[in-house]
Protein backbone atom coordinates (compact mmCIF):
# COMPACT_ATOMS: atom_id res chain seq x y z
CA UNK A 1 0.00 0.00 0.00
CA UNK A 2 2.63 2.31 1.02
CA UNK A 3 5.99 2.07 -0.12
CA UNK A 4 9.43 4.78 1.07
CA UNK A 5 12.19 4.64 -1.11
CA UNK A 6 15.67 5.65 -0.49
CA UNK A 7 14.35 9.36 0.63
CA UNK A 8 16.68 11.74 2.28
CA UNK A 9 15.13 14.62 4.07
CA UNK A 10 17.06 18.04 5.31
CA UNK A 11 16.20 20.93 7.69
CA UNK A 12 18.48 23.63 6.18
CA UNK A 13 22.02 21.93 5.94
CA UNK A 14 21.05 19.58 8.75
CA UNK A 15 20.99 15.75 7.01
CA UNK A 16 17.89 14.78 9.26
CA UNK A 17 16.71 11.49 7.40
CA UNK A 18 19.28 9.31 5.57
CA UNK A 19 18.28 6.92 2.92
CA UNK A 20 15.31 5.65 4.86
CA UNK A 21 13.15 2.80 3.01
CA UNK A 22 10.34 0.75 4.38
CA UNK A 23 6.97 -0.21 3.35
CA UNK A 24 3.43 -0.79 4.88
CA UNK A 25 0.74 -3.74 3.36
CA UNK A 26 -2.52 -3.25 3.17
CA UNK A 27 -4.23 -4.20 6.58
CA UNK A 28 -1.22 -4.07 8.78
CA UNK A 29 -0.33 -2.21 11.54
CA UNK A 30 3.47 -1.37 11.66
CA UNK A 31 4.79 0.35 13.64
CA UNK A 32 8.27 2.80 13.76
CA UNK A 33 10.10 3.18 17.12
CA UNK A 34 12.99 4.98 18.44
CA UNK A 35 13.93 7.67 20.68
CA UNK A 36 13.42 11.21 20.34
CA UNK A 37 15.11 12.94 17.46
CA UNK A 38 15.36 9.92 15.21
CA UNK A 39 13.42 11.37 12.86
CA UNK A 40 9.95 10.19 13.18
CA UNK A 41 7.67 12.71 12.58
CA UNK A 42 9.77 13.47 9.83
CA UNK A 43 8.97 10.99 7.64
CA UNK A 44 5.32 10.98 8.37
CA UNK A 45 5.38 14.84 7.38
CA UNK A 46 7.13 13.84 4.15
CA UNK A 47 4.26 10.48 3.55
CA UNK A 48 1.76 13.57 3.93
CA UNK A 49 3.86 16.20 2.24
CA UNK A 50 4.58 18.57 4.34
CA UNK A 51 8.23 18.14 3.69
CA UNK A 52 9.80 17.09 0.34
CA UNK A 53 12.46 14.47 0.01
CA UNK A 54 15.94 15.04 -1.94
CA UNK A 55 15.87 12.03 -3.69
CA UNK A 56 14.19 8.87 -3.46
CA UNK A 57 10.03 8.76 -3.75
CA UNK A 58 6.74 7.93 -1.86
CA UNK A 59 4.18 5.73 -3.17
CA UNK A 60 0.80 5.00 -2.15
CA UNK A 61 -1.24 2.29 -3.41
CA UNK A 62 1.22 2.63 -6.63
CA UNK A 63 1.18 6.10 -7.19
CA UNK A 64 3.92 8.67 -6.76
CA UNK A 65 3.02 10.96 -4.46
CA UNK A 66 6.32 13.03 -3.25
CA UNK A 67 5.26 16.07 -4.89
CA UNK A 68 1.80 16.41 -3.80
CA UNK A 69 0.23 19.17 -2.07
CA UNK A 70 -0.81 17.49 1.44
CA UNK A 71 -4.37 18.49 0.32
CA UNK A 72 -4.43 15.69 -2.68
CA UNK A 73 -2.44 13.40 -0.65
CA UNK A 74 -4.63 13.50 2.16
CA UNK A 75 -7.94 13.07 -1.18
CA UNK A 76 -5.51 9.93 -1.63
CA UNK A 77 -6.61 7.99 1.24
CA UNK A 78 -3.80 8.97 3.94
CA UNK A 79 -4.93 10.86 7.20
CA UNK A 80 -2.19 12.03 9.70
CA UNK A 81 -3.00 12.29 13.75
CA UNK A 82 -0.47 14.42 14.64
CA UNK A 83 1.77 14.73 17.71
CA UNK A 84 0.43 16.41 20.22
CA UNK A 85 -3.18 16.22 18.71
CA UNK A 86 -3.19 19.42 17.27
CA UNK A 87 -7.24 19.96 17.52
CA UNK A 88 -8.78 23.40 17.31
CA UNK A 89 -8.75 24.37 21.15
CA UNK A 90 -11.34 27.00 20.36
CA UNK A 91 -13.99 25.08 18.03
CA UNK A 92 -16.22 22.54 19.26
CA UNK A 93 -15.48 18.85 19.29
CA UNK A 94 -17.89 19.22 16.20
CA UNK A 95 -16.55 21.61 14.53
CA UNK A 96 -13.20 20.09 14.88
CA UNK A 97 -14.84 16.95 13.23
CA UNK A 98 -16.70 18.87 10.17
CA UNK A 99 -13.04 20.08 9.49
CA UNK A 100 -11.58 17.08 8.89
CA UNK A 101 -14.50 15.53 6.50
CA UNK A 102 -14.24 18.91 4.37
CA UNK A 103 -13.41 16.64 0.89
CA UNK A 104 -17.07 15.21 1.57
CA UNK A 105 -20.63 15.97 0.78
CA UNK A 106 -22.61 17.25 3.22
CA UNK A 107 -24.21 13.66 3.44
CA UNK A 108 -20.65 12.13 3.34
CA UNK A 109 -19.63 14.29 6.33
CA UNK A 110 -22.89 13.64 8.53
CA UNK A 111 -22.51 9.95 7.66
CA UNK A 112 -18.68 9.94 8.80
CA UNK A 113 -19.65 12.04 11.97
CA UNK A 114 -22.46 9.50 12.75
CA UNK A 115 -19.44 6.55 12.30
CA UNK A 116 -17.42 8.91 14.54
CA UNK A 117 -19.87 9.23 17.45
CA UNK A 118 -21.11 5.02 17.21
CA UNK A 119 -17.09 4.71 17.90
CA UNK A 120 -16.69 7.89 20.70
CA UNK A 121 -19.83 7.96 22.22
CA UNK A 122 -17.71 10.20 24.66
CA UNK A 123 -17.34 12.74 21.71
CA UNK A 124 -21.27 12.44 21.06
CA UNK A 125 -21.77 13.09 24.89
CA UNK A 126 -19.91 15.92 24.47
CA UNK A 127 -19.91 17.50 20.56
CA UNK A 128 -20.86 21.35 21.59
CA UNK A 129 -18.37 21.32 23.60
CA UNK A 130 -15.68 23.54 23.46
CA UNK A 131 -12.32 21.14 22.43
CA UNK A 132 -9.98 22.38 24.76
CA UNK A 133 -11.77 21.38 27.68
CA UNK A 134 -11.70 18.25 27.16
CA UNK A 135 -9.67 15.97 29.01
CA UNK A 136 -6.19 14.62 27.06
CA UNK A 137 -7.74 11.10 26.34
CA UNK A 138 -11.04 12.51 24.63
CA UNK A 139 -8.52 15.19 22.76
CA UNK A 140 -6.67 12.27 21.68
CA UNK A 141 -9.98 10.88 20.74
CA UNK A 142 -10.82 13.56 19.02
CA UNK A 143 -8.01 13.82 17.02
CA UNK A 144 -8.58 10.52 15.72
CA UNK A 145 -12.09 10.75 14.98
CA UNK A 146 -11.08 14.17 12.64
CA UNK A 147 -8.81 12.15 10.44
CA UNK A 148 -11.46 9.08 10.44
CA UNK A 149 -13.84 12.08 8.97
CA UNK A 150 -11.70 11.61 5.75
CA UNK A 151 -12.01 7.85 6.14
CA UNK A 152 -8.79 6.81 4.89
CA UNK A 153 -7.31 3.92 4.33
CA UNK A 154 -4.52 4.59 5.83
CA UNK A 155 -4.02 6.05 8.77
CA UNK A 156 -0.82 7.43 10.43
CA UNK A 157 -0.42 8.14 14.09
CA UNK A 158 2.40 9.91 15.78
CA UNK A 159 2.82 9.49 19.38
CA UNK A 160 -0.76 9.07 20.62
CA UNK A 161 -0.02 7.62 23.74
CA UNK A 162 2.04 11.12 24.39
CA UNK A 163 1.10 12.72 27.85
CA UNK A 164 -1.58 10.15 28.74
CA UNK A 165 -2.58 8.52 31.88
CA UNK A 166 -1.51 4.19 31.83
CA UNK A 167 -5.39 3.20 31.67
CA UNK A 168 -5.84 5.85 28.71
CA UNK A 169 -2.79 4.56 26.81
CA UNK A 170 -4.48 0.91 27.12
CA UNK A 171 -7.79 2.57 25.76
CA UNK A 172 -6.19 4.29 22.82
CA UNK A 173 -3.92 1.09 22.12
CA UNK A 174 -7.48 -0.69 22.31
CA UNK A 175 -8.83 1.84 19.55
CA UNK A 176 -6.37 1.66 16.96
CA UNK A 177 -6.71 -2.15 17.26
CA UNK A 178 -10.62 -1.72 16.79
CA UNK A 179 -9.29 0.77 13.63
CA UNK A 180 -7.15 -1.90 11.75
CA UNK A 181 -9.60 -4.95 12.86
CA UNK A 182 -12.07 -2.74 10.93
CA UNK A 183 -10.17 -2.14 7.63
CA UNK A 184 -7.89 0.43 8.00
CA UNK A 185 -3.94 0.52 7.42
CA UNK A 186 -1.69 1.52 10.18
CA UNK A 187 1.53 3.53 10.18
CA UNK A 188 2.26 4.09 14.18
CA UNK A 189 5.27 5.88 15.38
CA UNK A 190 5.78 5.88 18.97
CA UNK A 191 8.02 5.66 22.08
CA UNK A 192 6.10 3.53 24.10
CA UNK A 193 7.98 0.53 21.77
CA UNK A 194 6.49 -2.27 24.28
CA UNK A 195 3.01 -1.35 23.53
CA UNK A 196 3.81 -0.38 20.07
CA UNK A 197 5.72 -3.83 19.42
CA UNK A 198 2.62 -6.08 20.88
CA UNK A 199 -0.15 -4.39 18.75
CA UNK A 200 2.02 -3.93 15.63
CA UNK A 201 2.38 -6.64 12.44
CA UNK A 202 5.90 -5.14 11.95
CA UNK A 203 8.54 -3.07 13.03
CA UNK A 204 10.98 -0.48 12.19
CA UNK A 205 13.79 1.05 14.46
CA UNK A 206 15.20 4.32 13.43
CA UNK A 207 18.15 5.41 14.96
CA UNK A 208 19.75 8.95 14.09
CA UNK A 209 18.02 9.26 10.91
CA UNK A 210 18.63 5.71 10.02
CA UNK A 211 16.78 2.18 9.85
CA UNK A 212 19.07 0.06 11.96
CA UNK A 213 16.59 -3.46 12.38
CA UNK A 214 13.64 -4.11 10.81
CA UNK A 215 11.44 -7.49 11.73
CA UNK A 216 7.85 -8.50 12.98
CA UNK A 217 6.89 -7.14 15.71
CA UNK A 218 7.67 -10.48 17.82
CA UNK A 219 10.78 -11.22 16.73
CA UNK A 220 11.71 -6.98 17.89
CA UNK A 221 10.11 -7.55 21.09
CA UNK A 222 12.55 -10.66 21.81
CA UNK A 223 15.52 -8.88 20.23
CA UNK A 224 18.45 -8.11 22.71
CA UNK A 225 19.42 -4.73 21.41
CA UNK A 226 16.06 -3.71 21.18
CA UNK A 227 14.93 -5.15 24.90
CA UNK A 228 18.42 -2.72 26.01
CA UNK A 229 17.69 0.16 24.08
CA UNK A 230 13.69 0.77 24.19
CA UNK A 231 12.10 -2.23 26.77
CA UNK A 232 14.53 -1.37 29.91
CA UNK A 233 16.74 -4.43 29.60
Amino acid sequence: MLKVNDINIYYGQIHAIHGVSFEVREGEIVTLIGANGAGKSTILKTISGQMHSKTGSVEFQGQPIGALAPYKIARLGIAQVPEGRKIFQQLTVEENLDIGGYNGSPKEIEEAKADVYARFPRLKERFRQVAGTLSGGEQQMLAIGRALMSRPKLMMLDEPSMGLAPMLVNQIFDIIDELNQSGVTILLVEQNARMALRLANRGYVLETGRISLSDTAANLLDNDQVKKAYLGG
